[in-house]
């Protein structure tokens, strides 16, 4: 009796137990059997701030590149004129034929400024040109023409002087005569002497050689008139065209 009761209180224990889980099951959820001892890879890497190296695949930095040396820049063209350029400048002074003389100065000015080829100035407005006359000499008659010619050698402007080589080619000159002087006086003089031969010859005595000579003085004069000196005149202002016979470059001389 004894020993029935004892198996009875054994199988219910033994059932109770089991009911509670004390066993161990064969089968194991996902859960259970999944290896909990290391954490992903992702969550152990390393923290940085640094950028990531480059790699294999990206290539290196180049150098950046030297400037090429540029050539030396050219050296403009100086300034200059070439031969048979022709100038207009005006008179500084009014020359006359009956009060100068070859060899006497002769100044004028530029009125615009000289270019060159390529349209550059080279002598500027206000230049004044240093010469001599070259030929001067009336008109020895009416509707003659005189003589006036000039010979440059200098320009100066910007406080210096250069050398020049340039000829007048026309000038603005008018005509203006004289009147009877002395010298017309002495070709009087000469058609009376003339006349009173003349008379001589024709009339055969003195009243005739009076005559003669009356009619040669009046001859005389008309021959004075016809032929007297007519003077040429450049006013002050006046135009002068000149032309050089040189190139014109910028060679300072002494003034």
């Amino acid at each position: 009796m004894y020993s029935k009761a004892r198996v009875s209180l054994a199988l219910g224990l033994a059932a109770a137990f089991l009911a509670c889980g004390g066993g161990e099951s064969s089968e194991e959820t996902p859960e259970e059997g999944r290896d909990l001892s290391l954490a992903p890879a992702e969550s152990v890497a390393a923290l940085s701030d640094q950028p990531a190296a480059p790699t294999a695949t990206q290539p290196p930095a180049t150098q950046p590149a030297r400037p090429r040396p540029q050539p030396p820049a050219a050296r403009p063209t100086p300034l200059s004129l070439t031969s048979g350029t022709t100038i207009e400048l005006f008179a500084s002074d009014t020359l006359h034929s009956r009060k100068n003389k070859v060899g006497d100065p002769v100044m004028a000015t530029t009125a615009s400024a000289i270019q060159d080829a390529r349209g550059r100035s080279v002598i500027p407005a206000g230049a004044v040109f240093l010469g001599t006359i070259s030929d001067i000499a009336p008109a020895e008659s009416p509707g003659g023409q005189g003589r006036m010619a000039f010979t440059f050698d200098r320009v100066q402007f910007g406080g210096k002087t250069y050398g020049v080589q340039a000829t007048s080619d026309s000038l603005g000159t008018y005509m203006k005569g004289r009147g009877v002087t002395a010298g017309d006086a002495a070709k009087v003089g000469a058609g009376a002497v003339v006349g009173a031969v003349a008379g001589r010859l024709i009339g055969g005595n003195k009243t005739g050689t009076a005559v003669g000579a009356a009619a040669g003085a009046a001859a005389g004069a008309g021959v004075a008139a016809a032929t007297r000196d007519i003077d040429i005149i450049l006013p002050a202002g006046g135009l002068v065209r000149i032309v050089l016979t040189a190139p014109f470059t910028m060679a300072e001389i002494a003034g």
